[in-house]
């Protein structure tokens, strides 16, 4: 029996994608996206916000159009869907911590991010590429090494 574990994400890009060759022959582009959660506390009536920071990756082979790249920007809010995983690491003071990792394999550009020469033909570019949440990790934690695939 087939099973399906397919996750959809919307949230901003904390910084701009990155492009990495692995010696497999496929391309790496990664970038953070960040998955705000408010609520209201209800002992102090104040605005809560936890943000839980997701790095995402498309994979692409050699040769490929990576038209995809241009518009992965800090601040652009993306719908992803893919397959999400979890991974550990040793962070440097020897504590093992845990990420969220995607594998998007459909992007979609909700909004580009707010720049000075930003053009409306970007607004809505789409590419197919076949309770209160506790985790938390830092942008400066994301990272990608070819042996994590």
């Amino acid at each position: 029996m087939a099973t399906v574990f397919e996750t959809k994400l919307i949230g901003n890009i904390g910084k701009d994608a990155t492009v990495k060759p692995m010696s497999s022959g496929m391309i790496a582009i990664n970038f953070p996206v960040a998955h705000n959660k408010n609520w209201k506390d209800k002992r102090t009536g104040e605005q809560r916000t936890n943000t839980t920071w997701i790095n995402c990756t498309i994979w692409k082979r050699e040769g490929a159009n990576l038209r995809v790249v241009d518009y992965l920007k800090k601040g652009t809010l993306v719908e992803l869907s893919g397959t999400p995983f979890a991974k550990a690491y040793s962070s440097e003071d020897g504590s093992i911590r845990t990420e969220i990792r995607l594998n998007v394999f459909k992007t979609n550009i909700l909004r580009t991010a707010p720049s000075v020469n930003n053009s409306n033909d970007a607004d809505m570019y789409s590419e197919d590429d076949s309770d209160e949440d506790d985790f938390n990790s830092n942008l400066s934690d994301f990272s990608l090494d070819e042996d994590d695939f």
